[in-house]
């Protein structure tokens, strides 16, 4: 029987060790899950609401221990509190539209006909979620499938091993049963065999390109739904008209924050040629006060990667570019120890030849290039494999909705970046893949539409 093992990125210290579940031992859990969403499914709307939302409240209850197993597990420093906002407020906002979302589409209710569309669950949900943010990230799935029906199994990260046990306890406590939501620890060539096999309905994914064509393979040919979030190397582009101290502070915040490892962080920025030099001795003055340390220490405002293995890949890349040409403007820090520590980086001279600036970084490092011009920026920010989200700084919204167009992006912000609206759809594209998180349209993702022609009359 195969382990999955949680090791702290703070002192190598084993976290936890978890037994993953045989394939027969996954499928029983899987058959149970979908007899169990049957009668979850006949429970009102409004009861499953005010269950998920007893669950969210819970978590709200212990946010000290989601502040202190997320520092063990992946190395958030404590100051920042854990994740409950962004977890609540998208949990919430999905429970606050499920009425609406999921309420029949009435074509026709006359004496002759009632014509109508429904949306029914699809049954049993994998969500396969990641470390990065482990609690915000599976929410986004866990919330809406359950109040739409659906019963769930979560699959977490080895790497946060304890986030999965904490929902599925939160959810128990609430009165969810256990059933219809479930923790798992499965390896790889049994989820696989998972899904290959039918035994789950719909599965999302969040993670790696190779994670997101795996999920697919293993789906093909069952018909079902797999929708995946796999990264991005998201861009920021500065315009001559932009706020600098707003774009520094905002740009710089989304490249560095969780230690760079986001999703949707920005990875590259783009500035035009007037507010270049400054943009860089500003976002440079703002790194270099940087305190890299223990994530248990609250004065500590980056932590260590999440694995070594991790910064070993960001070390790489910023090696690469250096060797290059490239300039490093940040001096090691006293708590870089080669390994999870890792300087936060800023690099100048870059080009669009060097892996730092085209493949995901997922790291705290950031390159910066001179612009001359909107189209310019247009072209180097879509010269990219990956597609989820950009940035734009700017005082002129027109000009801001012009460029956000012409990008091959999933979101498009302005004045703002790193940041998951719950009432705008998250999606990407290109190799970010497809997926339909958060918003209404989250509801179509985890429903099917039946279709009702009821004639009454001749």
């Amino acid at each position: 029987m195969a382990e999955l093992t949680c090791i702290s990125p703070i002192d190598g210290a084993v976290v936890a060790t978890r037994q993953t579940l045989t394939l027969p031992e996954a499928q029983s859990a899987a058959r149970a899950a979908r007899k169990a969403q049957k009668d979850w499914a006949s429970r009102p709307l409004s009861e499953r609401i005010a269950l998920v939302r007893r669950a969210v409240a819970i978590i709200g209850e212990q946010q000290d221990r989601m502040t202190q197993e997320l520092a063990r597990q992946m190395g958030r420093p404590v100051r920042y509190g854990g994740e409950f906002g962004g977890f609540n407020e998208r949990a919430s906002y999905m429970c606050d539209i499920a009425e609406a979302s999921l309420a029949p589409l009435i074509v026709e209710d006359s004496a002759t006909a009632l014509r109508k569309i429904e949306h029914e669950p699809l049954g049993l949900v994998l969500v396969i979620a990641p470390w990065n943010y482990p609690y915000m990230t599976a929410i986004n799935t866990v919330a809406p499938a359950l109040v739409a029906g659906n019963s769930v199994m979560l699959k977490h990260s080895e790497q946060t091993l304890l986030v999965g046990e904490h929902l599925a306890e939160a959810f128990a406590a609430a009165g969810v049963p256990e059933d219809v939501f479930r923790n798992v620890c499965l390896n790889h060539d049994v989820t696989g065999a998972l899904m290959s096999g039918r035994e789950v309905d719909f599965v999302n994914f969040t993670g790696s390109v190779r994670g997101g064509q795996a999920m697919e393979r293993n789906a093909a040919g069952t018909f079902m739904g797999v929708a995946t979030e796999l990264g991005g190397k998201d861009p920021a582009y500065v315009r001559a008209d932009a706020d600098l101290d707003l774009a520094v502070d905002s740009a710089m915040d989304g490249a560095m924050f969780n230690a760079g490892q986001c999703c949707c962080g920005i990875e590259r920025i783009y500035v035009h040629d007037s507010l270049y030099d400054a943009f860089v001795e500003k976002a440079v003055s703002l790194v270099k006060a940087t305190k890299l340390g223990n994530p248990l220490d609250p004065e500590t405002t980056m932590g260590p990667m999440a694995n070594v293995r991790f910064a070993k890949e960001v070390r790489a890349q910023i090696d690469a570019a250096v060797a290059a040409g490239a300039t490093a403007h940040i001096p090691a820090m006293d708590a870089d120890d080669g390994g999870a520590y890792l300087t936060p980086q800023i690099l100048t001279g870059v080009t669009h030849d060097m892996d730092v600036m085209r493949e995901e970084s997922f790291g705290p490092v950031v390159g910066i290039m001179p612009v001359k011009d909107d189209a310019e920026a247009v072209a180097l920010m879509n010269d990219c494999k990956y597609g989820l989200s950009a940035a734009i700084f700017t005082a002129d919204a027109d000009a801001a909705k012009t460029i956000g167009g012409q990008l091959e992006t999933g979101t498009v912000f302005m004045n703002r970046c790193d940041y998951l609206d719950p009432a705008l759809c998250w999606t990407g594209c290109k190799d970010t893949g497809r997926g339909t998180g958060l918003s209404p349209l989250a509801y179509g993702a985890l429903t099917r539409p039946k279709s009702y022609h009821l004639k009454k009359k001749a």
